[in-house]
């Protein structure tokens, strides 16, 4: 049934929204995509659409009635939970209470929430010690696009979803509540592994609120240290995190965001900058691999180790986002490695998105946030240009998704692979900017001018495989991220004398670097016009994209031409 009329509703076009449509294009439908703006334009565009079956892989709205009422199109849900578990904190509750298994369950809309009929479900191992992005984007949205496709094909196959039944010993799942601050909350006495359990289960949103140097912060980013202190005293800074001694150890946490006064709205920012004035008497440690080594029990946003002839340099920046301070760290790092006695450069990401350019909260918080994009865009440039000029063969290893300028810093490299099921954006449009990161050189190098046209105006994700396909990326390797580790680390050994590289590492000899440093300069004449000037509303855009502002509309460029109702077209 190719001819399916498929509709992804959802409240953003967010990462599991963008792997289920590439999915289905990959299957050969055309799904088009309606974001939840407001219940009278929803149900007008659904409706309109004559579609067949709505999917909603990420809705944090509740469906109309008018739509869940219709018995021949069927709405169905993605929720990350097993069968049986409702309610919208769902993985919260998972990691908070250490659950060994949990699951995604595709679920029949019905009035009452999360618990229509189920029309497929997907179980998996919980990971440990996960936050919950890295579950969500992990084990979580894999198990959701099984679940999608399964739907899909049942629905085809004229399939009857099973009514949830409580009485079944099957089903264990149950209704949980939405989990409140007074769920989460810790004392800084609590042992130092309970207190990031509680904020690894709220990260992303919303954080757990907790007292910090006199003050009320929503915290996220936390990682384990061995150094004890009195509870809650601020024992040392070091990159953006600040370390706090719990009842037993310690904690970094790398992000905080201040709790508003009535009337106000505030936003996550890296915890140095948040407690800034307040940090004065705090110790300043080293965190550059020069001075630290390799330890991975270590808080090291930039680590560095060696095997063979490969030197492998991983950075994990919370969110991908990296700011002008991270790219100038980046850059130290970088030429300590190049330096070093290796054949192979080695650049990979950490545990959630490999990298997604410029800072844009950092931005809207400084004094001037044209000159602060402007600073930061000419640092992350300068991460690129220590690539481009490298001794070594530079490989980079996809290990989470990337968008815009963490795109083409991936490109920057020699040779790409990528971790299976990653979503790539490469394109800057979308938030008023040309865009810079060498990319009229590397996108071009990769995959023809053609093509990087067309790539940067549609504005639209591709995956790992359309990548491969097109050129940008050499391999794909496992999805699960050790097993991708493991195998990125023999195939950079493998790229110095394995054939199929050969083009790449002759292709390495003829760079021209005067073409590449007009690349550069072009760029930043363009984004200065973009950032500083605001030629393209950039200041807006980013302000938005901050404080999470929700679409009015959904983009024309994700609406398929069968979705587009005749008064629409008659209006345009």
């Amino acid at each position: 049934m190719r001819s399916m009329k498929i509709i992804l509703l959802s409240s953003a076009f967010n990462g599991l929204t963008q792997r289920a449509w590439l999915d289905l294009r990959q299957s050969g439908y055309d799904p088009s995509v309606v974001l939840f703006t407001d219940e009278a334009t929803v149900c007008r565009q659904i409706e309109a659409s004559a579609a067949d079956l709505v999917i909603c892989p990420f809705l944090k709205d509740r469906v109309p009635e008018q739509l869940w009422s219709n018995p021949d199109r069927p709405i169905v849900i993605i929720h990350p939970g097993i069968v049986g578990d409702r309610g919208a904190s769902a993985l919260d509750w998972a990691i908070t209470q250490q659950l060994g298994r949990w699951g995604v369950t595709a679920l029949q809309a019905v009035e009452e929430m999360d618990a229509g009929p189920v029309w497929s479900t997907f179980e998996f191992d919980m990971p440990a010690d996960v936050r919950k992005s890295e579950l969500y984007n992990g084990a979580v949205s894999d198990a959701a696009i099984y679940c999608i496709r399964d739907v899909v094909e049942k629905f085809a196959g004229g399939f009857v979803p099973t009514p949830l039944d409580y009485t079944q010993p099957s089903v264990v799942g149950r209704l949980q509540p939405n989990m409140k601050q007074i769920d989460r909350a810790f004392s800084w006495h609590d042992c130092a592994r309970f207190i990031k359990r509680s904020i690894d289960a709220a990260d992303g949103q919303p954080g757990v609120l907790a007292s910090l140097a006199g003050g009320q912060y929503y915290l996220y980013d936390a990682h384990l240290d061995a150094r004890c202190g009195l509870p809650g005293d601020i024992l040392a800074v070091q990159d953006d995190a600040v370390l706090v001694a719990a009842g037993d150890r310690s904690v970094w946490i790398g992000s905080l965001k201040r709790k508003a006064q009535p009337g106000e709205e505030t936003f996550k920012l890296p915890a140095r900058q948040v407690l800034a004035g307040l940090l004065r008497d705090v110790p300043v440690l080293d965190g550059s691999i020069a001075a630290q080594g390799t330890d991975e029990s270590a808080y090291q946003p930039i680590r560095y180790r060696e095997f063979g002839h490969v030197g492998e340099l991983t950075f994990e920046f919370y969110n991908g986002a990296m700011s002008t301070e991270q790219c100038v760290r980046l850059v130290a790092a970088l030429r300590w490695a190049k330096a070093r006695d290796t054949q192979v450069l080695l650049i990979k990401g950490g545990r959630g998105s490999f990298s997604n350019g410029v800072h844009l909260n950092v931005i809207q918080a400084a004094p001037v946030p044209g000159l602060e994009a402007w600073a930061n865009i000419q640092a992350i440039d300068d991460v690129c240009q220590e690539l481009l000029t490298a001794r070594q063969l530079v490989v980079s290893g996809l290990t989470g998704s990337a968008g815009a300028g963490g795109v083409m810093l991936a490109l920057a490299a020699d040779i790409v692979f990528a971790r299976a099921g990653v979503v790539l954006n490469p394109h800057y449009k979308t938030m008023g900017l040309y865009g810079s990161e060498y990319w009229t050189y590397s996108l071009p190098r990769a995959v023809g001018s053609e093509l990087a046209h067309t790539l940067t105006e549609e504005c639209l994700p591709i995956s790992a495989v359309q990548a491969r396909q097109w050129g940008m990326v050499q391999d794909i390797g496992p999805r699960c991220p050790q097993e991708f580790g493991r195998w990125l680390a023999q195939e950079a050994q493998r790229t110095l004398t394995d054939g199929k590289y050969a083009t790449h590492r002759a292709r390495k000899a003829d760079k021209d670097f005067a073409q590449i440093e007009r690349c550069r300069d072009h760029e930043l004449a363009q984004m200065q016009l973009d950032m500083v000037h605001n030629r393209q509303q950039f200041a807006e855009k980013c302000r938005n994209f901050v404080f999470k502002r929700k679409s009015c509309q959904t983009p024309q460029r994700l609406i398929a031409a069968w979705a587009v109702s005749r008064e629409s077209v008659l209006v345009a």
